[in-house]
């Protein structure tokens, strides 16, 4: 009897123990857990009955005090992890700690996130043994951790044939993206894919984009370097529609026309057409020209109407050859302040480039920016008629020297009021107002094929582009790359940093463990 009164507490210790067991591993037999929990609690009363004295003499000890201060203290310490951990667990905080930011979203991916109106459904269809899988995981977490909105699942296709058919899935790895009754689907794991698929999951319409054509201009099909089509596959992967325009044929300007891309003209613009295009622009148009050097094309008078000097020059640079160019293909660096540059850190470079430059006077109302200079160690190189290029400080214009230039106004339009029945409501027109904005480039091989690739140049151009269509948020994400961490050792160093690891730092605790337990002995 005496080992019952002595031992029942941790019998009904265990039988609770078990029960909790039970209930975490094999929640359908609840039952069961309560019996076992009851039976452990009555077992705990009766150990409490019969050793009732006995821990009323326990009580007076000085050991129970110290004994129940510390246990007070660990329940106390126990039950603020509990709350930490509570609150941590609801308002958590990512930190990346990489160098290249590998684990995190660009600025603009965390813009379009936050931005979300409406709940967005992502069904991601992956086989369990999908090496892109954990890719695509981590990044939807990061996105559902920037927005509640990001609602996404993980669907195996072969435990999942309904879904599979519902959807009409056919390659492993597709991801599924809905909103309300739209949907888009990517085959990729990439953080601009999954970006540009909220874009255009959230955008009401395309945008249409019109590249000029009829006056020797590169050709957005042309799939070889001095093409376009490079530039053309990105933007409509971000959701734009892409059309050629031959204006001198067009009777009227397009009106479903969000920009209009002059690319290049090696001929010269007719004056009707140069005409339409100034009509366009004072009605709230966006124009994006690309003027290359030795061309006359009738835009650089034209263009001073705006407030904008084309210079008939050559830009030279010495640093360009230091970042793997020659001195005909400035590099640009560092940019002015501006909505297409921010947040911008890369280097663009731009093959046979001529200087864009502000003019002195420009219309009342008309903000003109110069984004792009080059160092201080080039020039505007103004003699093109010498067979070898020299600075010469009398003729010539040092650097930095601009290359782009950007503008905005803001213009009254007048448009047709809604159609009625009445001929003098049908006359009527109202006014609204719009934005024209401008961009003019001093090349346009920097976007060909060969060079869209180059550093920065393309995520310049789209950022220019949405910028001139006033959808900042549509991106082009420089890919993230992890900077190799390695050291080089000569075979010395190599044979120290052996010695003082492996045989050394083991010698000496070795020695350390053995005095101690030596002097413990001789005490």
């Amino acid at each position: 009897m005496s080992w019952l009164k002595k031992y029942l507490n941790y019998a009904g210790l265990v039988l609770v123990v078990l029960s909790l067991i039970l209930l975490i591993v094999w929640p359908q037999h609840q039952k069961t857990a309560l019996i076992l929990a009851l039976a452990g609690l009555v077992l705990l009363v009766l150990y409490l009955i019969l050793n009732l004295s006995g821990l009323k003499q326990s009580l007076q000890r000085r050991s129970f005090l110290y004994s129940s201060n510390m246990l007070l203290i660990i329940i106390l310490v126990l039950g603020l992890l509990v709350v930490v951990n509570f609150f941590l667990a609801r308002h958590h905080y990512r930190v990346d700690l990489t160098a290249a930011k590998v684990h995190s979203l660009s600025d603009q991916s965390i813009k379009v996130v936050n931005n979300l109106k409406q709940d967005i459904a992502i069904k991601a269809f992956f086989r369990e043994g999908n090496a892109g899988r954990a890719t695509m995981e981590n990044l939807l977490k990061i996105y559902a951790y920037h927005s509640p909105k990001i609602k996404y699942e993980f669907i195996d296709p072969d435990k999942n044939p309904g879904l599979v058919k519902k959807y009409g899935i056919t390659d492993d790895g597709t991801t599924v993206f809905e909103l309300g009754t739209k949907e888009n689907r990517i085959t990729t794991t990439s953080e601009e894919d999954i970006t540009n698929a909220l874009i255009k999951l959230t955008r009401e319409k395309k945008k249409v984009i019109y590249f000029l054509e009829g006056h020797g201009e590169n050709s957005i099909e042309e799939t070889g370097e001095t093409g376009f089509s490079t530039a053309k596959g990105e933007l409509e992967k971000i959701g734009y529609e892409i059309k050629k325009l031959p204006l001198a044929l067009s009777s009227n300007f397009p009106g479903d026309c969000s920009l209009l891309v002059v690319p290049g003209p090696k001929a010269a613009l007719l004056p009707n057409e140069l005409d339409t295009l100034k009509q366009y622009l004072d009605q709230g148009g966006r124009i994006l020209l690309m003027i290359e050097p030795e061309t006359r094309t009738g835009l650089e008078p034209w263009l001073l109407n705006y407030g904008i000097k084309v210079e008939n020059d050559i830009v030279v640079d010495r640093v360009s050859r230091l970042l793997g160019g020659d001195y005909f293909m400035p590099a640009v660096t560092e940019y002015e302040s501006h909505e297409i540059t921010k947040d911008f850190r890369y280097a663009t470079f731009y093959p046979l480039a001529r200087s864009i430059e502000i003019a002195d006077s420009k219309p009342e109302g008309l903000s003109l920016t110069t984004i792009a200079k080059t160092s201080a160690n080039s020039w505007s190189e103004r003699q093109l008629d010498q067979s070898e290029v020299s600075f010469d400080p009398n003729k010539d214009k040092a650097g930095p020297v601009s290359l782009a230039v950007v503008g905005s106004k803001k213009v009254m339009v007048n448009s047709p009021v809604e159609p009625s029945d009445s001929a003098e409501d049908q006359e009527k027109t109202s006014s609204s107002a719009r934005e024209l904005r401008l961009a003019v480039f001093g090349d346009c091989d920097f976007i060909t094929n060969k060079y869209y690739s180059f550093s920065g140049n393309g995520n310049f151009f789209l950022n220019t582009v949405n910028w001139l269509t006033q959808e900042e948020d549509l991106i082009s994400i420089q890919p993230r790359t992890q900077v190799p961490r390695t050291i080089q050792l000569t075979p010395g160093n190599g044979r120290l940093l052996m010695f003082v690891s492996i045989i050394l730092l083991p010698a000496i605790v070795l020695f350390i463990g053995l005095g101690v337990w030596l002097k413990r002995r001789s005490l």
